[in-house]
């Protein structure tokens, strides 16, 4: 392996679900990371794996060469990132700022154009996969920002995921990224429906999802989510609560910009449902939850 010392120093804001084995994925490739986040045992985890744990935002961020930050939504973002202790007013100029949460396109823009004043350099970097695709670094990686940004930031992403791709401008990651939740959120919701009618139809559902799985009814969101349906387990790999959020991202942006959502607007009040029924804290999957309930089950 290359000496680490030639490798650029990361700061990583944000160690959630996915934030923590990514972050351990850089530091297995090489890179020297230092952490901060709200949870003293995402920082004790971080330290195990050979990080550096941060005391503040302005400690991560003071002598990093590269940013990369993976928190829950847009005000997250903007809390990060703007006043006196966030991560513009602290980071050296010319540092490159790698956004992967998954937010509002105009907050990215918005983010670039603030940054760019400080000569801070930002890509909008959301991802798809979930928690099983961050352990296993094949995430797919959505990215909005400058060419040579991009560049810059490829053996980077090249250590967390398996398709990387260069969408467009600021913001154009997160659009894409919306995109991305509208059809797994549809997708889910299609495949719970079907496990419904199955099972009340008397088939054998693990034989009939591994047919379906087989022909054009096939899907990643059926590969990754079959075991969790057939379990009813929704441990959270992805929680209802931010596909709540980002469902609220496709449908307003899709507004904006004059495109007609019919099908995501009633999935999107489906996942509304189950976030007021209890559910926000349970896993995507947990949409068959709410068709149970529609179809009689008393959950």
């Amino acid at each position: 392996m290359s000496n680490p010392a030639a490798l650029p120093s990361i700061a990583w804001i944000g160690l959630g679900i996915m934030g923590s084995p990514m972050a351990e994925n850089l530091l297995k490739a090489g890179y020297p990371v230092t952490g901060f986040t709200l949870e003293q045992d995402k920082l004790d985890r971080l330290a195990a794996a050979g990080g550096t744990a941060a005391g503040s935002i302005a400690e991560a961020v003071a002598d990093a060469d590269v940013i990369i930050t993976m928190v829950p939504a847009s005000p997250q973002v903007e809390a990060i990132s703007y006043g006196e202790n966030g991560i513009l007013e602290n980071a050296k100029s010319g540092a490159l700022i790698i956004d992967m949460s998954s937010i509002t396109p105009q907050t990215s823009i918005d983010l670039a154009k603030n940054a760019a004043a400080k000569g801070i350099r930002v890509i909008d970097a959301p991802v798809s996969g979930g928690e099983a695709g961050a352990i296993e670094a094949v995430l797919s990686i959505m990215v909005g920002g400058e060419q040579a940004d991009f560049d810059a930031a490829l053996p980077i992403l090249e250590a967390l995921g398996k398709v990387i791709v260069l969408c467009g401008p600021h913001g154009s990651g997160q659009t894409v990224k919306a995109a991305n939740q509208l059809i797994v959120a549809v997708n889910i919701q299609a495949c719970a429906e079907a496990v419904v009618f199955l099972e009340k139809s008397g088939v054998n559902l693990t034989a009939a999802l591994d047919v379906l799985n087989g022909g054009l009814a096939g899907s990643t969101v059926l590969t990754r989510k079959k075991d969790n349906f057939l379990n009813r387990d929704f441990k959270p790999g992805f929680r209802i609560d931010l596909h709540h959020k980002d469902m609220g991202i496709v449908t307003d942006a899709a507004r904006n910009v004059g495109a007609a959502l019919p099908v995501g607007a009633v999935v999107a009040q489906l996942v509304a449902s189950l976030r007021a029924q209890g559910d926000g804290g349970l896993d995507h999957s947990a949409l068959l939850r709410a068709v149970e309930r529609l179809s009689g089950a008393q959950i």
